[in-house]
This record gives structure tokens, sequence and C-alpha cells, in this order.
């Protein structure tokens, strides 16, 4: 693949001032690529092949420019920590991984590349950085404002409602009531079941006449 593919690929989907970095990394340390179907359970994806000269990075087609960036970022760290140590010793998230993430990231860090309100959680994040950016709120609050919206978007986090709130989710409505790390533990007040649902999910909160206008 050469510089001219990478920059049409990548056309749209990264920010444009970070397209020549993105390809220099390839260029450094070459891997097969491919922009997949939506995953729920990854935004990207790396795997370390043994017996296999070049690997495979895979990204979904539909993340935002900012999430796609930092998501290409982080398997490529994958990829040079694995390259490295040919997948002995090391763990998936450990010391190795977190700074070759650290490193591949700072020549990103500037506001030519993200917007402030992204720029500045991200930095946080990067202080210790965990296997997924969905495992800090305040990063993903800010990323998810460049998502490619939908009709239904509502612009509401359940992460951001009060203890006690009621909201609508996907036609039910339920009440938030205890924060567990990355989600939130809500009950149906139809049945009284209990759920854990991520503090990201966007619901619809009740308006002023105590409905919840689905």
């Amino acid at each position: 693949m050469n510089k001219a593919d990478w920059n049409k690929m990548l056309e749209n989907r990264v920010p444009e001032k970070a397209i020549p970095y993105c390809y220099a990394l390839w260029e450094e340390e070459p891997f097969h690529f491919e922009i997949t179907r939506s995953r729920i359970s990854k935004l990207g994806d790396f795997r370390y092949r043994k017996g296999h000269e070049i690997q495979k990075i895979t990204i979904n087609h539909d993340l935002n420019p900012y999430q796609f960036l930092i998501t290409f970022v982080h398997e490529v760290a994958h990829h040079r920590v694995f390259s490295q140590f040919k997948g002995v010793g090391v763990k998936p998230h450990g010391p190795e991984w977190k700074r070759s993430f650290r490193f591949l990231m700072a020549p990103l860090l500037h506001k030519n590349v993200f917007p402030m309100d992204v720029l500045i959680p991200l930095r946080l994040y990067l202080n210790n950085p965990k296997a997924s950016t969905g495992a800090d709120f305040f990063l993903m609050k800010e990323l998810k404002k460049y998502d490619r919206r939908s009709a239904s978007y509502t612009g509401v986090l359940l992460g951001d409602l009060k203890t006690g709130a009621q909201f609508g989710l996907r036609s039910r409505i339920f009440e938030k009531l205890e924060t567990k790390r990355s989600r939130v533990l809500c009950m149906e007040l139809s049945t009284g079941r209990k759920y854990l649902i991520s503090r990201h999910a966007e619901v619809v909160e009740k308006d002023d006449e105590g409905d919840v206008p689905f």
C-alpha cells in the first residue's frame, strides 16, 4: 500500500493533520489494515499471530475522526509491543503497552489535531491509559459529541443523571440507582428488575410534566 492509498483510505476518517503521521507509523512497521463493520464489543482489534510476518489491525468504520485516530494508535501500540516481545511475557494492556501508547500519541497531542474539549481529558487519560477509552467517562463523553448523530440522539448520557432520576431507554422506563465504575445499576419500573447499563448510554430524560417522551 502506498502513501496515496493511505491518504485516500483515511480521508475524512481521521483529522487531516494526522494522516501523514498514521502513514509514517505504518511505514516504520507495516501491517495489514482493514476498516470493518461496526462491532459492539470493540472499536478496533489487533491479534498477534505467531509465525506470521505481517500482522493485522482492524478499526470499526463508523467511529468519529477523533475516536478513530485514538483507536488506530491504540492498536499500533499493541503491534509495536508484540513485535518486540513476540507475544511472550507481556500483558495486552500492561506497562509495555501503556508506554508505547503514550509515546505514539505524544506527537498528536495538540490543538491542530484534537479540539480542546477532547484534548484536555485525553491528556489526563494518557497518564494511565486503560484497555478502552470507554473506561474514562469524561473522555468518552467529549468524544461522543463528535459521533455521527442519528435521528434518535438525545444528547443526554446516563452518567450525567442524578441518582434516583427516571429515564427512558429503548421504550422502557428505568430509575437510576447506583454508579459502579463504568456502569450504572438501574431498575426497570414496570418489572422491578435491575440491570447494569453503561454510563455512556444515551437516554431520554423525563420532561417537566413527569413524562418520558419516546
